[in-house]
């Protein structure tokens, strides 16, 4: 007997996407920190951590297909993302120096604003500023997320304002 499965809809969908690009950030972070390959660490995520509970904390379920875009695009456009946020970026402040836990969501969202082109750039905005909140409670790196993806998002996306200021 088979049991048919239905797509999430409405709420269930958006908590799986946000999920999705927090797994995304993280498995971009550890990659970086670990020097494993793309196929260990998405592995990883999708066998041990998301939809799992973890030390009394428990990871929502994701839409995998959408995680594992965004790490394929993230690694695939990795240059020409770093080089957007390093222009956007002041001098004083190159991707470099940045925290590797903000490197990771820029590299997370910029791959989902130049290949996912369904999602309006605000939305992307808003759901990494909030990744950033979660990391980064008390700081100023949110603010700063939302400088540089909102720059980032006109750069790569300006079909999207055009279309506001008309």
């Amino acid at each position: 007997m088979s049991r048919e499965v239905q797509a999430p809809k409405g709420e269930d969908r958006r908590r799986m996407r946000s999920a999705a690009r927090l797994a995304a950030v993280q498995a971009l972070y550890q990659m970086e920190l670990s020097g494993q390959p793309m196929v260990t660490v998405r592995n990883q995520f999708e066998a041990h951590r998301i939809g799992m509970e973890i030390d009394g904390a428990q990871y929502h379920d994701a839409d995998i297909a959408l995680f594992r875009r965004l790490l394929k695009h993230a690694l695939a456009r990795q240059i020409e993302i770093d080089q957007t946020t390093d222009r956007i970026l002041v001098e004083k402040w190159p991707l470099g120096r940045i925290d590797a836990t903000l490197r990771a969501l820029f590299r997370a969202a910029g791959a989902e604003l130049l290949e996912e082109r369904k999602t309006p750039p605000k939305v992307i905005i808003t759901e990494y500023v909030d990744v950033a909140r979660a990391f980064f409670p008390e700081g100023k790196e949110p603010g700063l997320a939302n400088a540089v993806l909102d720059a980032m998002a006109r750069e790569t996306r300006p079909d999207a304002f055009a279309k506001q200021q008309e």
